[in-house]
């Protein structure tokens, strides 16, 4: 098993390029990593890590739009 790129960041489109070809920061691309391996690594652990850097994107966005679109 390779550790560093296992086969749950591959399958389908490697998260890391999905990531990086949507020009998404460290928090978003947390979101992204986390949610798209939960099935296949820590299952409710992962989602819970997803929402906190969720929270904290929606935290930034409200700070720096006042919450408006």
């Amino acid at each position: 098993m390779d550790k560093v790129n296992p086969s749950y960041y591959r399958e389908g489109i490697e998260t890391a390029d999905y990531i990086e070809s949507h020009g998404m920061d460290y928090m978003q691309g947390n979101v992204i990593k986390y949610v798209t391996r939960y099935k296949m690594k820590n299952g409710l652990e992962d989602l819970k890590k997803a929402e906190w850097y969720l929270q904290r994107l929606i935290k930034k966005y409200e700070n720096n739009y006042g919450g408006k679109e």
